[in-house]
């Protein structure tokens, strides 16, 4: 089969050339649901569309999405696009202050939700919401006017079967420039911003990735990240709906047991994650059944025998994730290097990218199977996007990265003094990260150029490059590394369940002093792999997670001294 390539400008040519050339295929479904398929899709967006246009939506208005991931939000979404409205999607995460606020000065109209959700409006004030659509079809207390099921709002479609016709054969224009979505992100460094993606720049990052894998109609993408991220959006939704390929979504964050059930029955090839849920894995059911096996730890310092050790895992792996899987595609943070070592050698089909929301979002990664993509990269820059190093340090070669591309946001909404900041006059958008090319043309991120310590012997510290070496340690599950009068120190948080498995029938006293050796031990250890210069002087244990974006990476701003 030929690779599909699209010269859809918009997200709307985009559904529609899909819905109707896959229209018997099926389409999306919730697990273990019946999908509907290409074609039912199509038919309920231009139902959908009908009614939103019938309550008074039009182009350029604003329509929200705050809700778990389901083939109604898709179908709300592709609605309210084909009007040429601006969709607001966002994270189901975010308290009930940020949803507030984000409605308010988006000024959305019409708001569709769920029952886990609609909580987070019940203080809302200075509001222009005029209709709440319920995505679930749950009933709520009239504690909001205007609330009404998906099923309820759907069925209005039957008294407008000439809008129907007319929004299917001849919808209101809208152009690549048009705004498809503005996204409210709070990322690692502090308040939110509202990024405008426009529907050429989503069209565009989408080709991009569907160049790194020839993905086939029938192939199955298993969505459990949320849909309001560019991540999910453009790699699980965009490109299965550009290849007529199936999702199923799982509704809620699955444990791993449920996951498992989910994939036994669905049987993905595709799954978007972030490296948390790998990383859990590789200790999980990696490490510790090597650390138990005093024969096998030594051993897996023999090659051989570890890719050996390795490569029965992951078949294992696979079996676990369905046995169907093509592509684990990980992305939205750091991935850990002994993690990415073992999936590898295990011959383990994952593909790691680079992005971020103002670039719709990926900008590296893949392509899949490339043999010079080395261990630790993000990969080569996307077919479509320059990336080049500003002010490169003479000797590291690191520096800010900066990207180009049609990929790339509009800019921040009503922030234009921060846009310019952002996006030079040639386009190009400075990241904040920092990074460098190897010589085989591979991205490796070193970290946010905000969270470089510089120390008073002016050596520069990335502190994200600490972290990974202390997360590597077994006990570890996430770190944070600070500068304290001019020392580095560690902020730990462990694993209890493994280290009360460690210590069971021991008194808390006992115990503490077992963490307490624990700390040592590691701190001993990662200075064993670092400079002089760049050694932690201390460890601090913390007892609770870090509070974290909506892709598991740690809110540093919260923790700066």
């Amino acid at each position: 089969m030929p690779k599909i390539t699209s010269a859809a400008e918009t997200l709307n040519e985009l559904a529609e050339t899909s819905c109707r050339k896959f229209a018997e295929r099926p389409a999306l479904s919730l697990a273990f649901h019946q999908p509907i398929t290409y074609g039912e899709l199509f038919d309920r967006l231009i139902s959908t569309a009908s009614v939103l246009q019938s309550s008074g939506i039009r182009k350029k208005d604003k329509v929200a999405i705050l809700a778990e991931n389901s083939p109604n939000w898709a179908i709300a979404y592709l609605a309210a696009i084909r009007l040429g409205a601006i969709v607001v999607p966002i994270l189901p995460d975010f308290p009930e202050a940020d949803v507030r606020h984000i409605l308010t000065d988006a000024k959305v109209k019409i708001l569709f939700t769920t029952q886990r959700q609609i909580e987070k409006i019940y203080e809302l004030r200075d509001s222009k919401l005029s209709a709440v659509i319920m995505l679930d079809d749950t009933t709520t207390e009239k504690m909001i006017s205007n609330v009404e099921t998906f099923s309820a709002f759907l069925a209005k479609a039957d008294q407008l079967r000439d809008k129907c016709r007319q929004l299917a054969d001849r919808p209101p224009t809208v152009g690549p420039d048009d705004l498809a979505g503005i996204i409210y992100t709070s990322g690692t460094s502090g308040h939110s911003k509202a990024v405008m993606l426009s529907h050429d720049n989503l069209c565009a990052n989408v080709n991009s990735a569907n160049e790194l894998i020839r993905i086939t109609p029938d192939w199955t993408f298993l969505s459990i990240l949320p849909m309001s991220h560019t991540y999910e959006f453009t790699i699980g939704f965009l490109l299965p709906l550009l290849n007529g390929a199936r999702i199923v979504y799982a509704g809620k964050p699955p444990t791993p047991t449920t996951l498992e059930k989910i994939c036994k029955k669905e049987k993905p090839s595709v799954i978007c994650i972030v490296p948390m849920v790998m990383e859990k894995i590789y200790k999980k059911r990696v490490m510790t059944a090597i650390e138990e096996n005093a024969l096998l730890k030594f051993s897996m310092k023999v090659p051989l025998i570890r890719r050996s050790v390795f490569q029965k895992i992951g078949k294992k792996l696979l079996a676990f994730f369905g046995g169907n899987l093509q592509l684990l595609a990980i992305g939205g943070a750091a991935t850990n290097y002994e993690t990415e070592v073992f999936l590898k050698e295990a011959g383990f089909p994952y593909l790691i990218g680079y992005g971020l929301t103002e670039a719709s979002p990926l900008l590296s990664g893949g392509p899949f199977k490339d043999p010079t993509i080395t261990v630790g990269s993000a990969g080569k820059p996307v077919p479509g996007v320059e990336i080049r190093i500003s002010r490169p340090d003479p000797q590291t070669g690191i520096g800010e990265i900066m990207a180009h591309g049609p990929n790339i946001m509009q800019g921040y909404a009503n922030q234009a003094d921060l846009t310019a900041q952002t996006i030079d006059r040639e386009g190009w958008l400075a990241t904040g990260d920092l990074g460098c090319f190897d010589e085989s043309g591979n991205l490796h991120i070193k970290g946010r150029s905000k969270n470089v310590i510089v120390l008073s012997n002016g050596e520069n510290i990335y502190p994200e490059a600490i972290e990974e070496k202390i997360n590597a340690a077994m006990h570890v599950i996430e770190s944070l590394v600070l500068e304290n009068n001019d020392q580095l120190e560690a902020r730990v948080y462990l694993d209890y369940d493994l280290i009360n498995q460690q210590t069971k029938n021991k008194s808390q006293q006992q115990q503490k002093e077992y963490i307490n050796q624990l700390l040592k031990e590691i701190q001993r250890a990662v200075n064993s792999q670092l400079a002089p210069y760049s050694r932690i002087h201390r460890i601090i244990e913390r007892q609770e997670p870090f509070i974290k974006t909506a892709t598991h990476k740690i809110k540093r701003y919260l923790y700066a001294q």
